[in-house]
């Protein structure tokens, strides 16, 4: 589409330039800014423009696009705004989402950028005064709807506007009441004192007497008496009847396309296809109390005009609802509702070719469907102490025995464990539970290691977190707390021997005294992992690019074009955070927009949506107990709300109120005294509305910086301390000192969930818990003396092993350089025609002599020791020496 066709409004030069809110309003068929000071001042006899912009994690800006049509707008305002919103749209690239807002039936996205909430005022603006012409000072009655977002209504000053299922705010000069509905529920009161308090700032200058009315209560209570007089006095309200919630009718979905000459005609039903839609053509998907306008990318701006009269002229016609919901999408913008209604819509492709992968040897694999991983450019960092104590039990039936501490960091793929982690938290040591399932395991001994874990967590009164996890797809903080975790083939529960016997399976289980072969990855070495694969039955050659044999691309299934650039690593999306409703044993989730810390009401069971890994936060009054979490934290994964492609094998969390962790808090701009108050939603809200909020001693937390491991106790060999007692943790270093991150402070910003452990790095030398005395070549777990003929002379079992000096460097020491034997470099190198037998493969540098290195490296062998693993494999690679 040519923005061309039309010029663009001059009112909207330099729109999006900046995150946040930007408003027009439309005062005589003119578009006027609003100031930021009359952001959520919205009058009934106006139309309004509004554009959201956001800075998403991958540093993209998305934009989001609102025409609010005033109950008393005139209808040339009301068709001058979807205009405007299209130019608007052209003008940002047609990238934005655009949504029809009618007064009083806004969408939930539109009202979360008004927290807490929009109150139309009667009248018109005037851009001079900056305010209604018309606008003075009364006593006016509001119903307030709504718990997590506010639907605010002027209704008559009169007692039959009062009922049993609503809350109403009554707004005079002095004082202002809240009436509490006796069916209305608790979040919906708490919301309408968020509600009151807007009002007492913003019309009464902060200084307003405040007063609750329960229904039902009429006596003994001066507040109560004087909110009846304003009324005439006491009467009875009409009892009415509950509201009752009726399961409507479905109505098929249509699919219409948009002619030039604004007719409609029928494509499809129910049964769509993303290729029923044209680029050069505009479309009507009706979905009865939701209508979505699709247009084409090569349709013009007057084509897209054209359509939208069209629409709303239909749905007049039609006797449709005013408050029907219309969505404007631009060919690849489309929403997550929209492409749930067509069948096989494909996943939202990156601009990457891969996410994970860094060279195009790892493009090419990606293509032919192998998963392939590269070295990252930068570690991550965790944001907890990761040197704390660590308890591993396995879990055989009924069974569950404790893991000796020298055994702990092996785990075997058939087999299930519970692991408690303990780390010195603000003030007092916290507890975080994991049930690793094995990826082989069987699902009873899954349920028994569930079963077991949820009993742990009771003995500590429900004040840990914990986690499901499966092998394989382990977040990078559980690398991180074992710091070199070893994943063994096989299994010892009595019911994986007896699943492979009578399936007849052979028997693959570790055993020491054969090889064995282990990949080495992790993104630093304090996350370090070792996973016993197979042992590949041919000979590995190293191939150059360009001069690949056909056997090389036959394995790939032919030689086709493949990227001559490296592509850059995708980022994570952005968070979503969900409320669940539990109705006979199944979920219905609705998203909250725009959320903070305020949305977490106690009543209620939330998910936050990281893609990578999902917490479940349980509130303390929710009718929901962790046992129960992770049952309806699969629910979600299998529902797939986002249509993003969840892996029914990502990691779950469960976090109950009041002992949120650092690494749930980070998605917040988190205050510490919110999380330790007392009572329920609404009695909260008060205390905080009447200044009686408790004094808990705790202050506000910032945003989390990653922990820093170089602070933290260690052995006098580098290893972590098994024994620290609970005194001594507490006099570590806690994460709380080296808070120092960059705030997110915009309102409409959101945060982020880790990233994800996607390196694969080799390290050798000595693991966290245990020290090396000598430099063996790494084969297997069984460290075998080597003749210089190849032959085996001796062998000593014990795990594989990672260097950790320093924090990130694999150092040799001065003698040992000094003492080994130097070879050419033609007979090191990978690719050399007659290679060096019986040295240690991962560094084959060593064994270049002083003078060689420093020609072939640029720098001395001490220099490149001291330089960080990625860096060292990177300089290896370049050399054939990798």
């Amino acid at each position: 589409m040519s923005i061309n066709d039309k010029a663009i409004d001059a009112a909207f030069v330099g729109a999006g330039a900046k995150l946040g809110l930007e408003i027009w309003c439309i005062e005589d068929l003119q578009l006027a800014p609003v100031p930021k000071s009359s952001h959520g001042k919205f009058y009934s006899g106006n139309t309004y423009i509004i554009l959201n912009t956001v800075l998403l994690k991958n540093g993209l800006p998305q934009h989001d696009i609102h025409y609010w049509l005033g109950k008393d707008a005139k209808e040339a305002d009301m068709a001058m705004a979807s205009d405007k919103a299209l130019e608007l749209d052209a003008s940002l690239g047609s990238y934005a989402v655009q949504y029809r807002e009618a007064q009083g039936q806004e969408t939930e996205k539109f009202l979360s950028y008004f927290k807490p909430c929009i109150i139309p005022l009667n009248g018109v603006f005037s851009s001079e005064l900056g305010r209604s012409n018309s606008e003075t000072y009364r006593v006016i009655l509001l119903t307030c709807k709504g718990d997590h977002v506010a639907y605010v209504k002027e209704v008559p000053f009169s007692r039959s506007s009062l009922n049993h299922n609503d809350v109403f705010i009554l707004d005079t000069a002095s004082k202002i009441f809240l009436f509490s509905g006796c069916n209305s529920s608790i979040q919906e009161r708490a919301k309408a004192l968020e509600v009151v308090q807007y009002i007492k700032d913003n019309k009464h200058g902060g200084s307003c007497e405040v007063a609750t009315i329960e229904d039902g209560k009429f006596v003994g209570d001066s507040d109560v008496g004087e909110f009846w007089s304003l009324f005439g006095g006491y009467a009875p309200i009409t009892q009415g009847t509950l509201p009752t919630i009726q399961k409507p009718e479905i109505q098929p979905v249509k699919l219409f396309w948009i002619s030039f000459q604004g007719k409609l005609c029928q494509v499809g039903t129910d049964s769509l296809k993303k290729e029923m839609l044209n680029s050069d053509k505009c479309y009507m998907l009706d979905c009865d109390t939701e209508i979505f306008v699709w247009m084409g990318r090569s349709t013009s701006v007057t084509e897209r005009k054209t359509s939208v009269s069209t629409i709303e002229g239909t749905l007049y016609s039609q006797g449709r609802s005013t408050g029907t919901h219309i969505t404007f999408l631009t060919e690849g913008s489309e929403t997550v509702t929209f492409r749930s209604y067509f069948e096989g819509w494909p996943q939202k492709v990156e601009q990457n070719l891969y996410e994970e992968g860094r060279g195009k040897v790892a493009a090419i694999f990606k293509k032919q469907g192998y998963d392939v991983k590269e070295l990252p450019e930068e570690d991550w960092q965790p944001f907890i102490n990761c040197r704390g104590i660590l308890k591993v039990w396995r879990v055989n039936g009924n069974e569950v025995s404790i893991v000796p501490v020298v055994e702990q960091h092996k785990l075997f793929s058939g087999d299930c464990y519970i692991v408690q982690y303990t780390y010195p938290g603000n003030e007092k040591d916290e507890h975080l539970f994991y049930a690793w399932l094995g990826c082989n395991s069987m699902m009873e001994d899954r349920d028994d290691a569930i079963y077991h874990m949820n009993a742990m967590v009771d003995s500590t009164k429900g004040n840990s977190v914990l986690a499901q996890v499966i092998g394989g797809k382990e977040p990078i903080q559980f690398y991180a707390i074992f710091q070199a975790l070893i994943v063994l083939k096989g299994g010892i529960s009595a019911r994986y021997k007896r699943f492979i016997q009578e399936k007849a399976i052979t028997d693959e289980t570790y055993d020491e005294k054969k090889t064995a072969l282990f990949r080495v990855q992790g993104s630093g070495p304090n996350n370090m992992q070792a996973v016993q694969v197979d042992i590949p039955t041919w000979q590995p050659i190293s191939v150059r690019e360009g001069s690949e044999p056909d056997a090389f691309w036959d394995a790939l299934g032919g030689k086709l074009e493949y990227p001559g650039e490296k592509d850059i690593k995708g980022y994570v999306e952005d968070p979503y955070l969900f409320v669940c409703t539990i109705t006979e044993g199944d979920i219905q989730v609705k998203e909250i927009f725009n959320f903070s810390q305020d949305d977490l009401t106690t009543e209620d069971v939330l998910i936050l949506d990281c893609h990578n890994e999902i917490y479940v936060w349980i509130g303390q009054h929710a009718n929901v107990r962790s046992k129960q979490a992770l049952s309806l934290g699969m629910k979600f994964l299998e529902k797939d709300i986002l249509v993003e492609g969840l892996s029914l094998e990502t990691p779950i969390y469960v976090v109950a109120e009041g002992h949120e962790p650092s690494f749930f808090t980070r998605f917040f701009e988190w205050d510490s005294l919110k999380a330790c108050m007392h009572g329920n939603s609404f009695e909260r809200k008060l205390a905080i509305l009447k200044g009686q909020m408790q004094k808990m001693g705790v202050s506000k937390r910032s945003p989390w910086k990653a922990y820093d491991f170089h602070s933290t106790r260690t052995t006098p060999d580098r290893s972590r301390s098994k024994s620290i007692g609970s005194d001594e943790l507490r006099r570590s270093v806690s994460p709380a000192a080296h808070i120092s991150s960059s705030k997110f402070n915009a309102p409409n910003s959101r945060r982020f969930s880790s990233p994800i452990p996607i390196a694969r790095k080799l390290f050798s030398g000595t693991s966290p818990d245990h020290s090396s005395a000598n430099n063996k070549a790494f084969i297997d777990p069984c460290t075998k003396e080597i003749k210089a003929d190849g032959s085996v002379v001796s062998q000593t079992c014990k795990e594989p092993s990672f260097s950790s000096r320093k924090g990130h460097d694999m150092k040799l020491d001065e003698a040992e350089l000094d003492d080994l034997n130097t070879y050419p470099y033609e007979r090191l190198k990978v690719t050399s025609d007659d290679p060096v037998q019986g040295i240690d493969v991962t560094r084959r540098e060593a064994y270049l002599s002083h003078e060689e290195f420093q020609v072939m490296f640029g720098m001395t062998k001490r220099a490149f020791y001291e330089l960080p693993k990625w860096r060292q494999n990177k300089h290896k690679i370049s050399l054939n020496l990798f």
